[in-house]
């Protein structure tokens, strides 16, 4: 009979903790209310709501509705929220969450990424990616899963250059303000985590950056340079 690999030695991870992380563009502090009032200022820049398009959530009516929201996922461990605080300003700009926590697996994913203007396309956004993934994979996940609606083309290319491998699409995989929802899946497996660390730490290098803070290499080009392959 034609067997799996063994995992003998391999143990379950324990769960997140409700712990913070800290990089050089953000920090990443676990949800509280007191985030709430900067979150939702911060989140109102986007006049049209778009940035709710493809949340299961939002927008919200009045920043009161939001700190309600807010109160309530700040008391679950699955999933589990954090804000994402800007290192330079000390202000909340985004949310992001781990979900679906399967320690008997080893699997975990992460979501409810809610980026204000003053998030996206940010060194801080993609630096928060890489200090959730991080984490997961020292505590000892074997998998790590994004997952988004078929149709949101600046998630699904978001995950990709995170390093992310596309899996496929699950049809008729939910309901969402009463729309029909396919979802793609994406995933990073332990083994390929050292060259996808080794490429998000080479692109957040103060070297790759310009005076100007453009960057010199891709997150893309960042996984192909030497040492990005280990």
């Amino acid at each position: 009979m034609d067997q799996a690999p063994s995992l003998e030695g391999w143990h379950p991870p324990a769960a997140p903790d409700r712990v913070g992380m800290v990089g050089r563009f953000c920090r990443l502090a676990p949800l509280t209310v007191a985030h709430a009032a900067a979150l939702h200022a911060a989140n109102a820049l986007d006049a049209a709501g778009s940035m709710w398009d493809y949340m299961a959530y939002g927008p919200f009516a009045d920043a009161e509705d939001y700190r309600a929201w807010v109160e309530r996922q700040a008391r679950s461990d699955d999933p589990l929220f954090f804000a994402i605080v800007d290192a330079a300003g000390g202000t909340p700009v985004g949310v992001a969450s781990y979900l679906r926590i399967d320690r008997p697996n080893g699997v975990i994913e992460v979501g409810h990424l809610a980026y204000s203007p003053r998030l996206q396309r940010t060194p801080a956004a993609t630096e928060a990616m890489y200090l959730m993934m991080r984490c997961a994979f020292e505590l000892g996940y074997r998998r790590y899963e994004w997952k988004c609606n078929a149709r949101n083309a600046k998630s699904r290319a978001a995950a990709e250059r995170l390093g992310f491998t596309f899996e496929g699409v699950f049809r008729q995989h939910m309901v969402v303000k009463g729309r029909n929802r396919d979802t793609a899946w994406y995933a990073v497996v332990d083994s390929e985590w050292p060259r996808i660390r080794t490429g998000f730490e080479h692109w957040l290098d103060p070297a790759n950056f310009d005076p100007d803070g453009r960057q010199r290499r891709s997150l893309v080009e960042c996984r192909g340079i030497p040492g990005a392959q280990s």
